[in-house]
C-alpha cells in the first residue's frame, strides 16, 4: 500500500472538508486495484501536486511510467482528452485512462520544471513553443471557453460592485471588453488551459513536456495571458515594470506565434481577475496579512499596466 504524502492530506482536507478526507481514505486501495489493472509495479516514493498524487511505475514490458490519481473535480475531467488529441506532440504521452476513478497512466519525464530555468526570457519562450503546438484543432467533445464569458462578465462586475478595491473603472472596463470581444468568439483550438512554469517538465523523448493541461477549447493568446500572469511575481523587482511586463508579452508572441494585442488583453483581464481573486479569497502562498496585502497592490499595478498598450 502507498503512503500518502503528509502535506498533500492536509491541503485536500482542508480545501475539500469530509469529501477530501473519504477519498484520501479509499486511495491507497485505489492505487492497489489501478496497479494490478495495468500491470504496474512501484518504482519511487510518491510525489504530488495541487489535487493528485504521481506513482512513479514500472510497466510489464519494464518501461518507466507514472500513475496519476487525482481528486474527483469537475476542472480535471477533460485531462485524458487532451493528451489523448495531442498524441505525445509537446506533451507526456497517455498510455492508459480511468475516467471513473480520474486516473491515468502517463510517460514519465524528469522532475525538474521550466520554473527553475534562471534566464526569464528562455521560460517564456519556451513556454510560447509549446503553446503553438499544443494549439490544434479540438475534439468537438471538449468544453469551449466562449461558454464561460457570461459568467466571467457577470463576477467581474459582482466584484466591482461588491469589493472595496483600488482599482480604477477603465482598467475593470477594459477586462469586460476583453470579455465581450474576444471571449464571446474564440476560435475551436485546443489550448493548455494553465498554462506556466511548473506545468512544463525537462523530459528525454523532447526538451520539454507540458503536463496537468485544463483541456479546454479556445484563443491560445489566452494562454499566454495565463502564463504572465503566473511570471508576474517574478517581475515584482524590476527597475522598470512596465518594460519588463511588455518584454514578457513580446517574447511570447515571438515564440507563440500569435497576436500581441490578443495577449496582452488576456492577460489585463487575467490581472484584474487575480485583483479581485485576492480581495476574496487570498492565495495559496498567502492567505491574509502584509504579504497578500502587497500582491494585491501589485495585481492592481499589472492590471493598470496592461491596460493600454506598449
Amino acid at each position: 500500500m502507498i503512503e500518502t504524502p503528509e502535506l498533500f492530506t492536509r491541503c485536500t482536507v482542508e480545501r475539500e472538508g469530509a469529501a477530501g478526507a473519504a477519498w484520501l481514505a479509499e486511495l491507497p486501495g485505489i492505487v492497489a486495484e489501478l496497479l494490478e489493472q495495468w500491470e504496474c509495479a512501484p518504482d519511487g516514493e510518491v510525489m504530488h501536486g495541487g489535487v493528485g498524487i504521481i506513482v512513479p511505475v514500472l510497466r510489464r514490458t519494464q518501461e518507466r511510467a507514472v500513475l496519476k490519481v487525482s481528486f474527483p473535480h469537475p476542472g480535471n475531467v477533460h485531462e485524458p482528452d487532451a493528451f489523448e488529441a495531442w498524441g505525445g506532440r509537446g506533451a507526456v504521452l497517455l498510455h492508459e485512462r480511468d475516467d471513473e476513478r480520474f486516473a491515468m497512466l502517463l510517460e514519465r519525464v524528469r522532475t525538474s520544471t521550466l520554473e527553475q530555468v534562471e534566464d526569464g526570457d528562455e521560460v517564456v519562450a519556451v513556454a510560447g513553443r509549446l503553446s503553438r503546438r499544443l494549439a490544434v484543432p479540438a475534439p468537438a467533445h471538449l468544453p469551449r471557453l466562449r461558454e464561460q464569458a457570461d459568467s466571467w462578465e457577470e463576477q467581474l462586475r459582482r466584484d466591482e460592485s461588491e469589493l472595496t478595491h483600488a482599482l480604477p473603472r477603465y482598467a475593470v472596463d477594459a477586462a469586460v471588453a476583453t470579455v465581450r470581444e474576444l471571449g464571446r468568439t474564440q476560435p475551436d483550438l485546443l489550448i493548455h488551459g494553465d498554462l506556466h512554469a511548473r506545468n512544463i517538465l525537462r523530459a528525454d523523448r523532447e526538451p520539454w513536456l507540458a503536463v496537468d493541461p485544463k483541456g479546454h477549447v479556445g484563443d491560445p493568446a489566452y494562454d499566454g495571458g495565463t502564463l504572465l500572469k503566473t511570471r508576474a511575481l517574478s517581475l515584482i523587482g524590476a527597475e522598470d515594470l512596465g518594460k519588463a511586463v511588455h518584454r514578457t508579452v513580446d517574447v511570447f508572441v515571438e515564440a507563440a506565434e500569435v497576436e500581441r494585442e490578443r495577449v496582452r488583453r488576456w492577460a489585463q483581464l487575467h490581472a484584474v481577475q487575480a485583483a479581485f481573486w485576492a480581495r476574496r479569497h487570498g492565495f495559496r502562498v498567502a492567505r491574509g496579512g502584509p504579504l497578500l496585502d502587497r500582491i494585491t497592490e501589485f495585481a492592481d499595478h499589472l492590471a493598470q499596466l496592461l491596460t493600454r498598450p506598449a
